[in-house]
């Protein structure tokens, strides 16, 4: 998937970086849905990292319901069987970031269409956004069962057992590797693990994956925290 990527703090041991995917795509299914980005603000804490530019979301603030959002809904509402329009319904509730509401019109699309990936995976991440780590899992799962090869659902997937309460580290960290046997040089996760790494307290796999990920991406705006924080593992 063509999506765009968002750095979010993590609360607790590491106040560090994740990179977390968006529902960004659209599902193309006759050209009705239009692509779209929303910020993912959950689970952000207050001393949170700026987030990069995106998209203007219609409406102004968070839930504010704008004319294009009003007449997607009422569109979706009276053709309850138009899978485009469920669709797009459920693409401007994530630009609001009523992720709950998004949900709802997604699951109405996958009703109509069931075989339609893309609608899947958007069913996990809006639950991800909504911060429904298990059902966002299920989501992935199924998207995964469809076409195990995609390293940016794997990587989601993953980030799902780094947010859940409690966390399961060995599990966020056995998918990043699943998804760096596809492409080891993947940059969202091999940030990812680096944090899954140094929130379970392993330093020196941590390090490894840093200096793996600096070697990748010498650039990337993470690098200088991830390495505060394995240097605090360390003065421990």
């Amino acid at each position: 998937m063509n999506k765009e990527n968002i750095l979010f703090g993590v609360v607790g041991l590491l106040a560090g970086l994740i990179i977390g995917f968006m529902f960004a795509n659209s599902v193309n299914q006759g050209g009705a849905a239009t692509a779209m980005t929303a910020k993912l603000n959950s689970n952000m804490p207050a001393d949170h990292p700026a987030v990069p530019p995106g998209t203007t979301m219609p409406g102004g603030a968070p839930g504010a319901m704008g004319p294009e959002v009003q007449a997607a809904i009422e569109k979706a509402k009276a053709s309850p069987d138009d899978f485009d329009a469920q669709v797009k319904a459920a693409e401007v509730y994530y630009q609001i970031e009523r992720f709950d509401d998004a949900i709802t019109y997604l699951k109405a699309a996958n009703k109509i269409k069931p075989d339609d990936r893309e609608v899947v995976v958007h069913l996990g991440n809006a639950n991800f956004d909504g911060g429904h780590y298990e059902e966002a899992e299920k989501w992935y799962t199924a998207a995964l069962a469809k076409k195990a090869d995609d390293v940016n659902v794997r990587t989601d997937m993953g980030l799902t057992f780094v947010f859940r309460d409690p966390p399961n580290y060995d599990r966020a960290i056995q998918e990043f590797n699943q998804s760096l046997q596809l492409d080891p040089g993947h940059i969202q996760t091999l940030q990812n693990l680096t944090v899954a790494y140094t929130k379970k307290g392993d330093s020196a796999k941590a390090s490894a994956t840093l200096a793996k990920l600096e070697s990748v991406d010498p650039k990337n705006n993470a690098l200088t925290k991830l390495k505060e924080d394995i240097s605090k593992m360390g003065s421990k």
